[in-house]
């Protein structure tokens, strides 16, 4: 039947019992399916990940501005990753960056969850946040 038509015989669900063919153009199937994957491409989420960098002694003032910036970033659906770069001898201060961390999750906790603690990659203290599922 398929020859008859000038089209192709393709097996379309193998698995099935008994399994499913269809008697189509396979070049045109085949460029059906690739437009579906391309569709579907375009309309998975991407995740947008927006960089904070704090100082191990950022003061009040420059840590409400920031953390104004970390707020719209997650309304808009974005996941943050703050973290304190220490330069020179002031890795001494470990504590106050992980402090000022824990501060900023503490100050996003209505809107963010964390998803990874404050931890130590080299030089500097990192902290991933990502915003909550509304129901």
């Amino acid at each position: 039947m398929a020859n008859e038509a000038d089209l192709d015989l393709v097996e379309i669900s193998p698995k099935a019992n008994p399994p499913v063919c269809k008697i189509i153009d396979y070049k045109k199937f085949l460029y059906e399916q690739k437009k579906k994957q391309k569709e579907m491409k375009a309309k998975a989420t991407k995740v947008v990940v927006k960089e904070i960098r704090f100082g191990p002694n950022t003061d009040d003032h420059d840590f409400d501005f920031k953390l104004k910036h970390a707020e719209k970033f997650i309304k808009e659906g974005a996941k943050v990753k703050a973290y304190v770069f220490f330069k020179g001898r002031s890795i001494l201060f470990k504590d106050q960056g992980q402090i000022l961390l824990l501060k900023l999750a503490q100050s996003l906790e209505e809107i963010a969850t964390v998803e990874s603690m404050p931890k130590m990659e080299g030089k500097r203290m990192i902290m991933m946040l990502s915003p909550r599922k509304s129901k």
